[in-house]
């Protein structure tokens, strides 16, 4: 079998942990025996002064 990534961008109301967590949950869906994800930018988005959203690219590994 050979490692393939897909990357993706995870999204939350509640925190960048929540928002990985979705887009891992959203990858496994289609992507099956995930081995691994990195983490290589947290942004969010605000809205008076407070963060309202928050955005997590990723990429995820897994085998194909």
């Amino acid at each position: 079998m050979q490692v393939k990534v897909a990357e993706l961008v995870g999204e939350s109301r509640r925190s960048w942990q929540d928002a990985i967590e979705n887009a891992v949950s959203e990858a496994s869906r289609d992507l099956g025996n995930i081995t691994g994800v990195e983490v290589y930018n947290w942004t969010a988005d605000c809205a008076d002064n407070k963060i309202v959203e928050y955005k997590a690219n990723i990429k995820i590994a897994y085998l194909g």
